[in-house]
């Protein structure tokens, strides 16, 4: 497969090299421009050099090299940059993996992510999987570093705490305490969102919303959308133990935020 790196947007002049690669490491990329409420789409591809379960270690160059080859060979082209980085030097030695990345983990591979933009003027929150990649085939999508996530085994999960996290309830009080446009993971220490249980229906409920959410927002339904999260609403009030007047107050505070 034939690759070319992106150099739009990076902080630094690298050189635009077009080279075929095995498509083993290859995963589609998802980054913070292609979220929105029930929403992901990826639009770019990246390369990662680590296996599930090896946590920060990298596949060692031995391997890397009779294994994949072209992998090897295109990655070597950049091995001055990449040991640069300043995430190279602050966390790896000389003698690991010049290719090794930071902040790779269990979680990056985990099936069902919710994920949201660190950087944003809105909180809106999205679950993503695996997608059925033009040239890939089924593969699992992996969130840059400008997503925030949280990892899942199960979608019935993943959609449960989607679906809170993009109530108006929680998006009020995320947009009433956040400093600037940063919006990072400390939203779950600040919203009292219980473990999702199979056997209650209303955390049931919920989860079947954001799948119902994800489905409208792909098929573009503005006036199913808006019935849903309606509906997410008045059940996350419920799971909060909230009146339908302080509902109503909260959603009108919302709406003057925006």
């Amino acid at each position: 497969m034939v690759v070319s790196n992106l150099t739009e947007g990076s902080k630094r002049r690298v050189e635009n090299v077009q080279a075929a690669v095995e498509p083993d490491l290859l995963y589609p990329l998802l980054r913070g421009r292609d979220v929105g409420r029930w929403q992901t789409t990826p639009s770019a591809h990246i390369l990662v050099t680590h296996k599930p379960g090896m946590g920060l270690k990298a596949i060692p160059e031995g391997e890397m090299a009779t294994r994949l080859p072209r992998t090897y060979a295109y990655l070597k082209h950049f091995e001055t940059e990449l040991r640069s980085r300043s995430g190279y030097r602050r966390y790896f030695r000389e003698t690991d993996p010049f290719y090794s990345i930071f902040n790779v983990g269990d979680y990056t591979f985990a099936p069902y992510k919710v994920v949201w933009r660190y950087i944003a003027s809105d909180f809106t929150c999205a679950v993503v999987s695996s997608t059925q990649d033009q040239t890939l085939g089924r593969r699992l999508v992996i969130p840059d570093h400008r997503l925030m996530l949280v990892p899942f085994e199960s979608p019935e999960e993943a959609h449960y705490l989607c679906s809170v996290l993009n109530s108006g309830l929680a998006r009020y009080l995320v947009q009433t305490y956040t400093i600037g446009t940063q919006i990072s993971t400390h939203v779950l220490e600040n919203l009292d969102v219980s473990r999702f249980k199979s056997s209650n229906p209303l955390h049931r409920q919920l989860a079947v919303l954001s799948e119902q959410a994800h489905e409208a927002t792909a098929a573009r339904d503005a006036a199913r959308v808006q019935e849903i999260e309606a509906e997410t609403d008045r059940l996350a009030a419920e799971l909060w133990g909230l009146t339908e007047v302080e509902l109503r107050e909260i959603q009108e505070s919302l709406a003057e935020l925006k």
